[in-house]
């Protein structure tokens, strides 16, 4: 199995089918995750717990810098519409028999709604960084074709390492 070393490139996409090029980006940062909890405290207790529920997460977030203003850009700041986008990422690695250098392939996808844009600056010889900051409905990351985390609020759906975490929740429901 190869060591992963580190990103060597990626290229967003939008639509369903990832298909269509959506501009130029420098560095996109991925959201925390942080789960709704309630602080649990009484008789029993020494303290207080805050106890997280499992699938639930707070309001979720993501910024997609742009390099400059492009068409491409302007077709997923469109407020009100469903966005699909998708990071094709390509991860070397180290084959650690031989230290020979691999490429794992990774992809990100990210589903929203716009919930706000930047338009950047503009400067004379630099990028103009127009960004579109979208509410996260859905998010996916796959690793080497295997689905490494999965959640989908509207669906509930929350998997990890390709297991679903709230399947006893729903048989109960």
């Amino acid at each position: 199995m190869p060591l992963p070393t580190k990103i060597h490139s990626y290229n967003v996409y939008y639509g369903e089918k990832a298909q269509k090029f959506a501009g130029i980006t420098e560095e996109v940062t991925m959201p925390d995750f942080d789960a709704i909890t309630e602080a649990l405290n009484g008789a029993g207790i020494l303290g207080e717990i805050d106890e997280p529920m499992v699938g639930r997460f707070g309001a979720n977030e993501i910024e997609i810098p742009f390099r400059t203003y492009a068409k491409e850009v302007f077709q997923i700041m469109e407020m009100g519409d469903a966005i699909s986008l998708t990071l094709r990422i390509s991860t070397q690695a180290m084959e650690q028999s031989t230290m020979e250098t691999a490429f794992l392939p990774s992809r990100i996808v990210i589903k929203g709604k716009n919930k706000g844009i930047s338009y950047g600056s503009v400067k004379a010889g630099a990028g103009a960084a127009p960004t579109v900051k979208i509410e996260i409905l859905y998010f996916k990351i796959e690793v080497s074709g295997t689905e490494e985390f999965e959640l989908d609020k509207i669906n509930f759906v929350y998997k990890v390492h390709g297991k679903d975490l709230l399947a006893k929740v729903k048989k109960q429901i």
